[in-house]
């Protein structure tokens, strides 16, 4: 009898510590994406500045915005990160390859942020990144979806969900530069 109470009592011990991890929120910095020259890179590495993911596009009607990303990136290098997240899930504006891509940003628009290999931002294949950054059960603030390439998303420091901003918000507009100053 005693033998089968331990039992019953170490399962249910077991079972409410796996219930409890495997609801636990993950952490933005808990994921981890791969460069456009092919390196695995923890999102951990950023941690104590904000991030701001943008999926890009080359040949769509907001590519000038890798612009103002860049000066975005360089005025406020010391409490920002901007990540480049290339897709063409947006009207097949993002045909080419990492090399392609790569080359264009920097001989077009100078781009020294990172930048990653091609992603999806939704649907059945969808990025990590962007399940947690679209999730309010994940970033534990709200749900969305990319509406548009450009569409840009913002979290503090801390690695909390700060906002997301449609494609049509430049980079350098008030609404997000207000958060590093």
């Amino acid at each position: 009898m005693k033998k089968h109470l331990l039992k019953i009592l170490i399962m249910a011990f077991f079972s409410f510590f796996s219930k409890s991890s495997a609801q636990a929120q993950t952490s933005i910095y808990d994921l981890s994406y791969t460069s456009i020259e092919g390196k695995t890179v923890s999102l951990k590495s950023f941690e104590g500045k904000y991030i701001l993911f943008v999926n890009v596009a080359s040949e769509c009607g907001f590519t000038p915005q890798y612009e103002g990303l860049e000066k975005l990136a360089e005025q406020y290098k010391e409490n920002l990160v901007v990540l480049g997240l290339p897709c063409d899930q947006f009207g097949g504006q993002e045909p080419g390859g990492s090399e392609e891509i790569q080359s264009f940003c920097k001989v077009r628009y100078g781009v020294s942020f990172p930048l990653s290999e091609k992603i999806s931002v939704k649907g059945e294949k969808q990025h990590t990144i962007y399940k947690w950054l679209t999730t309010k059960a994940e970033n534990n603030k709200s749900n969305s979806s990319v509406k548009w390439n450009f569409q840009k998303y913002l979290v503090s420091p801390k690695g909390e969900f700060v906002d997301y901003y449609y494609s049509i918000t430049k980079p350098l507009s008030e609404k997000i530069t207000k958060h590093f100053n």
